[in-house]
């Protein structure tokens, strides 16, 4: 994140260097233009001549200026890519800082006289918020850009079969009672086999939601009686 501020800084001053040069380069061939028009006018010059010469020079200013707009546009493209990789990168660390306080939350207290294992445990624990928030980048919907453990736990929870072959194992995950987290649930699936992930030994990854017997309640609403 301080990387990205440092390049979308030095982006933003380019940018705005750029654009005030380009400015004024871009007045003062005008001026110079008219000032040549005026020039002419008083040597006399035809009308139709006059404006054929103004004209032909207009365009080479014009083409001129087209290419060195295009580079403050280039500069402000990037100034706005490493803006938005800033934030990205802020956002992502505070998900990171909300993950690690709902595991604060629901950790218990180990009393161990050897607290290796407690050192070992929180870089497990980190580890594993890592791998859901890059499992979350990579292959959830949209809505689940900026989703917190709370909201993505139901998906790493459900339950499933797993099957394996010399070449592929196969991961058959059980839908959710809920027709949206059902929706979300085969796009997040739908991802993972596009993207085809492999295992270590190599084998192919796939997911997939069984197939349900019932229909399924929208947000599962209870009559009470």
């Amino acid at each position: 994140m301080a990387s990205a501020r440092v390049r979308s800084h030095k982006a933003s001053l380019l940018y705005d260097q750029l654009w005030k040069q380009t400015k004024a380069y871009g007045d003062e061939q005008y001026r110079k233009l008219n000032a040549h028009q005026d020039a002419l006018y008083e040597q006399g010059v035809d009308y139709y001549e006059r404006r054929a010469q103004i004209k032909a020079q207009k365009a080479i200013i014009d083409a001129d200026l087209e290419q060195r707009w295009q580079r403050v546009w280039r500069a402000y493209s990037k100034s706005s890519k490493e803006s938005e990789k800033q934030k990205r990168y802020a956002h992502e660390q505070c998900d990171l800082l909300r993950a690690l306080e709902d595991l604060a939350a629901t950790e218990r207290t180990m009393y161990e006289l050897d607290n290796r294992k407690d050192q070992v445990m929180t870089v497990l624990k980190l580890a594993l918020v890592n791998l859901v928030m890059w499992t979350r980048d990579h292959y959830f919907p949209d809505p689940y850009a900026h989703a917190t453990w709370a909201r993505l736990a139901p998906f790493f929870q459900l339950a499933g079969m797993v099957t394996s072959s010399r070449h592929i194992v196969s991961v058959e995950l059980r839908p959710f009672n809920d027709r949206q987290y059902n929706g979300d649930l085969s796009i997040l699936c739908q991802r993972v086999n596009e993207k085809q992930p492999r295992l270590p030994d190599g084998r192919l990854l796939q997911f997939s939601v069984r197939s349900l017997s019932r229909p399924i309640l929208h947000g599962q609403k209870q009559l009470v009686a």
